[in-house]
């Protein structure tokens, strides 16, 4: 094991990082708010760690990172963020706890969007800005990782969408950079761009920056405690439905767009099933309203916004969905698991390993018909070679093994069923509410036992870095020579 490439990319982040702290402490300055002094002694904090580091290894070559470098690396990066995240929640006039700040920070980060607060417009604008940056940045950082690095690596089958540049550990750091620089132009750009809209749209500057950038971040968090439906408005719930689906697509298609090249994106099977789920969704949530007594139009928007927010793994809320009744509750719990797009915003199973799954089942069908046939299964029009089948029916039981894990220790922490339960899901799906009076969307996650929100914290990590990529350090082998 290498550590000081490893280290030197760390401390590098930790500075960027440290930066990007200034960014919320000029709004508090302007504000006049005393918070800036949070920020300021975060960003010092986190500026000399970074330095340090990185001074520390500055001449150590990049190519010295490894399989087992790509590893520690991505692992490293995100519990980072997250803890270093924290310090200005807990050095902020909220006097939050350390669990509490690491929770807020790591659901941000993480993209998950689940909260600690309760009444979200005490914090300051600085605190507020914080935390749709933090998901702003987790966005942009989790489509650079699932193109350059989670192929690389073969986690969970996304080797399906390995490419060249990517075939050696010592090529991903450069390409990545590249990459880099063409998804946080769009990625910028379109925030920009959704910015107008919502402020066109009549919301305040300010929450249609924050509300954008979480948006297309596909994390959730908002600076109205009722979240979107503080605003009330077709058209603001119009433009974000819009934002939360774009974040849930494939980013390469955008580059490809941006050069010109329009045809892949409807071309993309994940796409395709996608959009057909999406549709399937909220024609069954939209009906099972309907028989509850909202009218059709009424019905229509509240299941449009609400499904496309879980879909994604969003997480706002213009309604507190737990109370729909089972039909439309259970839909929206089972997609909570399912996501969006690899190469997008989104958390979850994802749509290219259902497909997988139902090419596999299809192949399997066809072998108990025709046990001598050659049935092979195809994923895009290509055959989805053994070892891609193997990793992606591993993260399925994975993923299943992990959320029973994570519910039953929620449980031993006092919580109930449905608290428990939803918990696990949002937290490894990294959706943000869950259900029920607790968690639910009317509700939070402040009132929860401390081990409860560690254990959270590490299924937002788990699922956020598709699992594998964690565990695998778990192993003595990983460690070994």
């Amino acid at each position: 094991m290498h550590a000081a490439p490893v280290l030197k990319i760390l401390g590098l982040l930790l500075s960027i990082l440290a930066v990007a702290m200034l960014i919320p402490m000029s709004f508090d300055l302007i504000s006049g708010n005393l918070d800036w002094n949070a920020f300021a002694a975060a960003s010092l904090f986190t500026g000399f760690i970074g330095i340090c580091l990185w001074l520390a290894n500055r001449k150590i070559n990049d190519n010295e990172l490894g399989l087992k470098e790509a590893f520690l690396l991505t692992n490293g990066a995100w519990a980072l963020i997250g803890l270093f995240g924290a310090l200005p929640f807990y050095f902020s006039s909220l006097e939050l706890s350390v669990v509490d700040s690491v929770f807020e920070s790591t659901s941000g980060i993480t993209t998950t969007g689940s909260t600690i607060l309760s009444d979200i417009e005490q914090a300051s604008s600085g605190l507020l800005i914080w935390r749709a940056l933090l998901q702003w940045l987790g966005g942009v950082g989790i489509i650079v990782m699932a193109i350059a690095v989670l192929p690389m690596l073969s986690v969970g089958g996304m080797q399906l969408f390995r490419t060249e540049s990517f075939e050696t550990a010592d090529k991903v750091i450069p390409r990545a950079t590249q990459l880099a620089g063409g998804i946080f132009a769009v990625y910028t750009g379109l925030t920009i761009l959704w910015t107008a809209m919502l402020a066109g749209a009549g919301m305040p500057s300010f929450d249609a920056l924050a509300h954008a950038m979480t948006t297309l971040a596909t994390g959730g968090y908002s600076t109205k405690t009722s979240s979107v439906g503080a605003f009330d408005s077709h058209l603001i719930e119009l433009i974000i439905i819009a934002g939360m689906i774009v974040g849930s697509l494939p980013f390469v298609h955008y580059l490809a767009l941006a050069r010109g090249g329009w045809k892949g994106l409807w071309n993309d099977p994940q796409v395709k099933w996608f959009v057909v789920l999406m549709a399937a969704v909220i024609t069954l949530i939209t009906i099972d309203l309907n028989k509850d007594g909202h009218g059709w139009a009424d019905a229509l928007r509240l299941s449009s916004f609400n499904s496309i927010s879980v879909l994604t793994g969003t997480g706002y809320g213009t309604a507190d969905f737990a109370l729909w009744g089972g039909a439309s509750t259970t839909i929206l719990l089972i997609c909570m698991f399912i996501g969006g797009c690899a190469g997008s915003t989104t958390c979850g199973i994802k749509m290219f390993r259902l497909q997988v799954l139902a090419a596999n089942i299809k192949v399997q069908l066809a072998r108990l018909l025709r046990p001598h046939a050659v049935v092979i299964a195809y994923y895009n029009k290509r055959p989805v070679p053994e070892p891609v089948l193997d990793a992606v029916m591993g993260f399925f039981y994975l993923y299943i093994l992990c959320f029973v894990a994570l519910t039953m220790i929620l449980g031993l922490f006092g919580l109930d069923f449905q608290t428990a339960l939803s918990g696990a899901a949002t937290s490894i799906s990294n959706v943000g509410p869950g259900l029920g009076d607790v968690i639910g969307p009317a509700g939070d996650f402040s009132n929860l036992p401390a081990g409860a929100k560690w254990a959270m914290c590490l299924g937002m990590l788990l699922g956020r870095l598709e699992l594998f990529t964690v565990l695998v350090m778990l192993s003595p082998r990983f460690w070994g020579r």
